[in-house]
């Protein structure tokens, strides 16, 4: 008799998220049950990247996180304005009339008290529990997944399963390698014959990271009506969140309740979903409404099948979710259209990759009343900080993490982004008119370029004078150069700020640090001065070597600075 082998891996059980523990400051593997009960002893995620740490980070612990918190309180207790089914925990509104000034003052609570108390109560892994079928990798209600029979019904006739069309392989969905069958990945961390072995571990990290950053081309179906095809809600957008002193705290400081109206109170994670229902959706683009269905949008219905420990993928293309004005999503930067009267989320560009979070300050915070909307994550932590759940002086740490998109027509992964800074919350949410603190620094970020410009301007002169064939290449590696050097000292500077201090006195201090920055980056071009550059070339009357360029940029540098 042929002994058939249940195949099980339960992302709630099965040790599979990377983190870095406090205690021994090494790296371990830990299952969903066991990062909620001890994220207080973990200092931080440790996945492969910083983006496959983004992916797990909303979906799905923050989803998971939203859902529970959004129905119970800190102590267990379902929401007075909840009818909350005894078996499901799925929850549908008490009353139509619920008063959402009520709702965020309670919610508020809640996530208070769950700070206060400094660890996740017992609720969380209890919800685990209730829904561990839809978070095995395996089965009927696979993880991120769908059946057999729901992949068939969405895609057309001539795509199902049994056609073999829509495959996708391991070393596709694996960002470390990101290889189509057209396009091999040369610099692979892995041999040819190695890049489709995959432990279930790894795979379940990368599953989720494909999820959300994903291409849109490739030879592959899409689902019946689908429109454009969507390449992952967190490839669309400029992810920032806010990192905490451990897991507990980085999960706490991104866990947004507060739903601006009652649709969002209600929330609707994947795993919770009916799969025709929610596919038909995706199809019709009906965008998400709540944050736990906004966390675990995927980017492509799939469906694998496993033979000797080995996955077959197949994938169907969704129509890609509409964002404007999508403010449901907190963890953005965004763009105004002037023409739409819309906001867009922004997506990090290849010519802005060397720009760092400091030189685009006014993306993150609110520096004036133009009508700029700031990330929803900042929000939150100013109104932690106005209710005094969080001290004054805490130090706000944000960090931004993202792909940016290679110039093809699959758009695939060309480059991970990963960026931080620090400034003091007084100093942040600064809303005295007499200092207003986002709006001097936001001032001194823009007199910081402007000294920049006056260097590149110094390098693009030099260039010229050498004759250069490439002289726009050799300017935007100088002008880049001397970023690099002012990314430290201007972050020190930010973070060194207090809510009591003196703005003109640490501006004139960052000013002073900035004067010495910008000597110091042209007396390292004059010391590789050739005779060239020294004996130089008569213009009119005049002569122009490398000092009188030199003289010239610091005359340009001392205007900026006065």
């Amino acid at each position: 008799m042929k002994v058939v082998v249940k195949l099980d891996f339960n992302l709630v059980t099965n040790p599979w998220i990377k983190v870095v523990d406090s205690r021994s400051n090494k790296e371990k593997l830990v299952s969903m049950a066991d990062l909620f009960k001890n994220a207080q002893n973990y200092r931080d995620s440790a996945g492969e990247m910083h983006v496959q740490d983004l992916a797990i980070l909303r979906a799905p612990l923050l989803a998971i996180l939203t859902t529970v918190f959004s129905r119970f309180d800190a102590e267990g207790e379902a929401y007075d304005w909840l009818n909350v089914d005894e078996e499901t925990w799925t929850a549908s509104l008490a009353d139509d009339e619920v008063d959402i000034d009520d709702v965020q003052e309670v919610l508020l609570e809640t996530w208070e008290n769950i700070y206060q108390d400094g660890k996740f109560p017992d609720k969380v892994v209890e919800y685990l529990d209730k829904y561990k079928d839809g978070f095995n990798l395996f089965g009927e209600n696979a993880f991120y997944q769908v059946s057999s029979d729901v992949y068939d019904r969405m895609v057309p006739a001539k795509n199902k399963l049994s056609t073999g069309t829509g495959k996708v392989a391991v070393r596709q969905i694996n960002r470390l390698i990101s290889e189509s069958g057209n396009s091999p990945a040369i610099f692979s961390p892995k041999s040819s014959l190695g890049k489709d072995e995959i432990t279930l571990p790894e795979f379940v990290r990368w599953l989720i990271t494909y999820q959300n950053f994903a291409e849109v081309g490739g030879n592959v179906p899409k689902i019946k009506k689908a429109g454009s095809g969507d390449s992952g809600w967190l490839y669309n957008i400029d992810p920032v969140i806010v990192k905490g002193k451990n897991l507990f705290e980085t999960l706490m400081f991104n866990l947004v309740l507060s739903p601006e109206d009652k649709k969002e109170i209600l929330q609707h994670p994947y795993w919770e979903a009916d799969k025709i229902t929610y596919f038909s959706n995706r199809a019709n683009n009906t965008p998400p409404n709540n944050i736990a269905e906004l966390y675990t949008n995927v980017a492509k219905m799939m469906h694998i099948d496993w033979k000797d420990g080995k996955p077959t993928i197949y994938v169907a293309k969704l129509t890609k979710p509409d964002t404007t004005n999508a403010f449901i999503e907190p963890m953005t930067t965004w763009d105004y259209n002037s023409k739409k009267a819309s906001y867009y989320p922004k997506v990090k560009q290849k010519k802005h990759l060397s720009e760092r979070m400091w030189r685009n300050f006014g993306f993150y915070i609110k520096s004036s009343n133009d009508g700029d909307h700031e990330p929803g994550i900042v929000r939150w932590i100013d109104k932690l900080k106005e209710e005094d759940i969080l001290p004054e002086d805490m130090l706000v740490n944000l960090e931004t993490i993202n792909f940016v998109k290679a110039d093809t027509k699959n758009q695939a992964p060309y480059f991970e982004v990963y960026d931080n800074m620090s400034i003091n919350a007084g100093v942040l949410f600064d809303r005295n008119q007499a200092t207003f603190w986002p709006k001097r620094i936001e001032d001194t970020v823009t007199m910081t370029k402007d000294v920049g410009d006056a260097f590149e301007d110094f390098a693009s002169k030099l260039g010229n004078l050498r004759g250069l064939r490439d002289a726009r290449e050799f300017e935007k590696k100088l002008s880049a150069e001397f970023y690099d050097q002012l990314n430290k000292p201007f972050n020190d500077w930010l973070a060194s700020l207090r809510a009591g201090q003196e703005p003109d006195n640490e501006i004139t201090r960052w000013k002073n640090t900035l004067k010495k920055e910008v000597t110091k980056a042209g007396n390292r071009v004059l010391q590789s001065a050739s005779p060239r550059d020294i004996i130089g070339r008569k213009e009119s009357k005049e002569v122009t070597n490398i000092f009188t360029l030199y003289n010239q940029m610091q005359n340009n540098v001392r205007k900026h600075l006065e």
